[in-house]
């Protein structure tokens, strides 16, 4: 493959850098890397501690602000592969701004799908969507189960793979996607409820827990979850929808118990129930059965192991981190 090339859009965002990082060490593909944000530091790239960068390159793109030049360093590039992570993403603020997320999720990514289905040099675009589209999961949710959103989020998401597949259908757009479950991992957004509990049992901070914490998560360490979607990007049936979970969820509350006990603390003092989030579904067990069977894909990575790793980034780097937001910030 050294003569081809992959676009990674979002590659500043948790899960975009640990794919760039991955796809540096399994392939050799030229990756060029996109985001909306300054290039960020070792801290949250993982990839920044690669010898082999000089296959790599950075571009500051806003997808929404910054489209004509996107669209042109596309043309110029020519990347037989493009992955897209770009997204807002988180699901509470949604319902402040909907008019934000469509922007992002639908509205941008039609303009820049319009404009690669006339890419002769496009192979393969892999998109990344959320399980949070098919709304409360209950049963044996598979690829097949239709879309029941609960939230702006979800909605937008729903509407970007929607639009993708309208294009796939009349102009044979060369995509496939991905749903992965609530991913984790070192470099996540401080906010976060597994770095976020780490930092606040360092800070003497009490932990807030929606609902209780009794929201049944599907937590996936990040690597499993680049794993899965380099195996996609590869080899994946176009048109094909590929989910990525562990074998079982777990509670909220149950996991930042775990953190507590790791750290010597009270789970019961170090946390207490706020009201619930608008459109908080109950549970996100998603079946994975087709991701491993086509790819011989599964988790290889423990949730103690995941956490574990967590932690020891959140103490390894507290000084620094201490000089960041701790909140979510949201830029439209």
């Amino acid at each position: 493959m050294a003569s081809q090339s992959l676009l990674v859009i979002g590659a500043n965002s948790f899960s975009g850098q640990d794919f760039v990082d991955l796809a540096l060490a399994e392939t050799d593909l030229k990756i060029i890397g996109v985001s909306r944000s300054p290039q960020r530091t070792p801290l949250f790239l993982r990839y920044l501690a690669r010898s082999d960068l000089a296959r790599y390159s950075y571009h500051q793109l806003d997808m929404n602000q910054d489209i004509v030049a996107l669209l042109a360093l596309i043309d110029r590039e020519r990347p037989s592969h493009i992955i897209n992570f770009a997204a807002q993403s988180e699901v509470a603020p949604s319902w402040d701004h909907p008019e934000h997320w469509f922007q992002t999720n639908t509205v941008a990514l039609s303009r820049l799908v319009n404009h690669l289905r006339n890419a002769d040099y496009l192979e393969r675009y892999l998109h990344i969507s959320s399980p949070e589209a098919y709304g409360s999961c209950s049963g044996n949710v598979t690829e097949e189960t239709h879309d029941n959103p609960s939230t702006p989020y979800a909605a937008s998401k729903a509407a970007a793979d929607m639009l993708i597949r309208v294009y796939q259908k009349q102009y044979g757009f060369p995509a496939s996607f991905i749903r992965a479950t609530n991913v984790y991992g070192a470099r996540q957004q401080l906010y976060k409820i597994i770095p976020r509990t780490a930092i606040y049992l360092r800070l003497g901070k009490t932990i807030d827990l929606h609902g209780g914490g009794r929201a049944v998560k599907s937590y996936i360490h990040i690597r499993d979850v680049s794993r899965g979607e380099l195996s996609a990007l590869l080899k994946g049936r176009i048109g094909q929808m590929y989910h990525l979970s562990p074998d079982a969820g777990v509670a909220v509350r149950d996991v930042v118990r775990m953190i507590c006990e790791t750290q010597g603390h009270d789970f019961e003092t170090a946390t207490r129930t706020v009201d619930e989030r608008a459109g908080q579904d109950a549970a996100y067990v998603i079946d994975s059965t087709l991701a491993r069977r086509e790819f011989g894909w599964k988790p290889q990575i423990a949730m103690q192991e995941g956490v574990f790793e967590v932690v020891d980034w959140v103490n390894s780097n507290f000084d620094d981190i201490l000089r960041l937001p701790l909140a979510y910030e949201h830029k439209p």
